[in-house]
């Protein structure tokens, strides 16, 4: 009796090696269309595969990445053999995004997704100043500072981890606060939250001192205030492999140079 595989689909950056790979892999597996496919084979690097699970939010199928670009934090390493047996033994984590709703200067309100983390950021060569409340309780009444932003625990090693923010195992049920270059209160270094927190980051002196937001890749100009909490009913499932899983990744980089 024949095996039955799943049916693969592969998407590719525009890198001339992750297309050169995706050729070699329809060749040996050929190529599902990606709204049939039972797996998304992405071949690419982090930013490739952020705007491939957020396109994929809710529709229930599996991503699978294989690195073709630098760092490749979210991405299994690249290899053309044996895809479909590694596929079958590969660790399912199902993510749910934060979602950003921001009040913004013009009138209008704006609403986004972040796997990663969601950051307020200055706009001008003025240092933003933020309220911030959690939960309805204002915890900082003034933060003086290059931005400030809410990361998951996928995005604890990135954006958050180079603002000196705590690396978060992907198991637990966490949010890290991280200031970017604080300046009042100066010995401020951030806070670990509950993953079901509802943040809110007001804008004091909007007009003086303007701020962005910024979702993942999706950014709001000139914000006067932000809510951020885990989105429950949004889900992206992604696949690693068991002997590097995000959560053995995650651990081995609060080891590294």
């Amino acid at each position: 009796m024949s095996q039955s595989y799943p049916s693969l689909a592969f998407i590719a950056s525009s890198s001339e090696e992750a297309q050169a790979s995706r050729s070699e892999l329809i060749r040996l597996y050929g190529n599902a269309s990606p709204s049939d496919a039972d797996v998304i084979v992405v071949l690419g690097g982090d930013g490739f595969m952020l705007q491939t699970l957020h396109d994929t939010m809710n529709s229930g199928q599996l991503i699978y990445g294989m690195n073709r670009g630098s760092v490749g934090f979210l991405m299994n390493d690249y290899s053309v053999e044996r895809l479909h047996e590694r596929i079958a033994a590969a660790v399912q984590n199902a993510l749910h995004p934060l979602q950003m709703a921001t009040d913004n200067a013009d009138g209008s309100r704006s609403y986004a997704l972040a796997i990663n983390e969601v950051s307020l950021l200055r706009q001008s060569y003025q240092a933003a100043k933020l309220r911030v409340l959690v939960d309805g309780h204002v915890r900082l009444e003034e933060l003086i500072c290059d931005g400030l932003m809410v990361a998951t625990p996928v995005g604890s090693t990135a954006y958050n981890l180079s603002a000196h923010g705590p690396i978060l195992p992907l198991e637990a049920p966490l949010l890290a606060l991280t200031p970017v270059s604080a300046f009042r209160p100066r010995r401020w270094r951030g806070a670990l939250l509950p993953d079901k927190v509802t943040v809110v980051m007001e804008v004091l002196e909007p007009e003086k001192r303007p701020v962005n937001a910024v979702a993942d890749h999706t950014e709001v100009k000139s914000v006067l205030r932000v809510e951020i909490s885990q989105s429950e009913d949004t889900t992206a499932r992604i696949l690693s492999d068991p002997d590097r899983s995000w959560s053995d990744r995650i651990i081995a980089e609060q080891f590294s140079n």
